[in-house]
């Protein structure tokens, strides 16, 4: 039993379930096994994912599919530029009949939130999903609304240089714990996409629940009992200061860069039925959870310099370690 009461899952367990999430997934989102894990892994530790990609590569199914499969409320909000922080969080309105203003929730209020476009809509109200994201509360007119668990955004956007979009700030992007692209998919995933359209003969598709959300809350709780050994953490350490060293880079990746490389980690150990962490579980989740956290040199976007580069160039120059030892936050006098 876990501090927060919810009773922790064995890890293989968790392995076993995240599976067949994943295929229920699978049945809908063809191929990108690699890129859906990654998403998995981000909402069994607790955080909220990035989708970047190009329109049309199946960001917005990703999210319903994953809402689906996961037996969540799920509540898409489509930001446009007219888009008011109130359509986000909610806002107060007069009921006439007692004489008195009553709070109506806004979107926010769900398990799910699928932020579609987010990048389409001015930062004012792009930072209206800050507080959400980060104290899963929202406040409004000085009243504090708490979220209830499980609270997860996942969020889609279109390459800046589209017209029409907003930058993310550096302090919203920090609050993803990750950043998932897909990228076109080969012909022969291409023509299974068709040929599962013609199948279905009809345009949506559904998924039925693998899990629910009082299940997801135990697959996330049996996180905290996978084991980090020292030399472990101090690599995630080193990772992270190595991005802030590095020579192309301006501002390098967060602490919570680093913890967000820890709870990924964890994520993907237990997702392969494993109670403890390995160098490669940290490597498999490095860029996506470091590239979106790096701010490069003005002169690094002239040669067209990738931050995911970087993260591939620290990731070959910190030596992973090799140690079996017990960690001393595990270890009792």
């Amino acid at each position: 039993m876990t501090q927060t009461g919810v009773q922790a899952l064995p890890p293989f367990e968790v392995g076993r379930l995240a599976g067949a999430v994943l295929d229920a997934v699978n049945s809908v989102l063809v191929g990108k096994r690699e890129a859906l894990e990654m998403v998995l892994a981000g909402i069994l530790a607790g955080g909220h994912v990035l989708l970047e990609d190009l329109p049309g590569l199946g960001k917005t199914l990703t999210a319903r599919s994953f809402a689906q499969a996961l037996g969540l409320d799920f509540r898409r909000l489509q930001f446009t530029p007219d888009l008011l922080p109130a359509d986000v969080t909610g806002s107060f309105l007069y009921d006439q009949r007692k004489g008195d203003f009553a709070f109506r929730a806004g979107p926010v209020f769900t398990n799910m939130l699928l932020a579609d476009e987010i990048n389409r809509t001015p930062p004012k109200t792009q930072s209206a999903l800050l507080e959400a994201m980060q104290e899963k509360q929202v406040s409004v007119e000085g009243v504090t609304y708490r979220l209830d668990p499980p609270f997860h955004v996942l969020a889609t956007a279109n390459p800046i240089e589209y017209e029409g979009t907003y930058p993310l700030p550096e302090a919203q992007l920090d609050r993803f714990m990750l950043r998932v692209s897909f990228g076109y998919p080969t012909a022969e995933e291409e023509w299974e996409v068709m040929r599962r359209r013609m199948s279905r003969r009809q345009e949506e598709s559904q998924i039925a629940p693998v899990v629910d959300a009082r299940t997801l809350q135990v697959m996330q709780a049996a996180l905290e009992s996978v084991t980090v050994e020292d030399s472990i953490g101090r690599y995630i350490v080193s990772l992270a200061a190595a991005t802030r060293e590095h020579n192309a880079v301006l501002v390098g990746s967060s602490p919570r860069g680093s913890l967000a490389l820890l709870l990924l980690a964890r994520a993907r150990a237990a997702m392969a039925g494993r109670d403890y962490v390995v160098p490669e579980d940290v490597k498999d989740v490095a860029v996506p959870a470091l590239a979106h956290r790096i701010t490069l040199r003005p002169e690094m976007w002239l040669r067209q310099v990738n931050p995911a580069f970087v993260v591939q160039e620290v990731l070959s120059a910190v030596p992973a370690p090799a140690s079996g030892a017990l960690p001393t936050y595990a270890r009792h006098d």
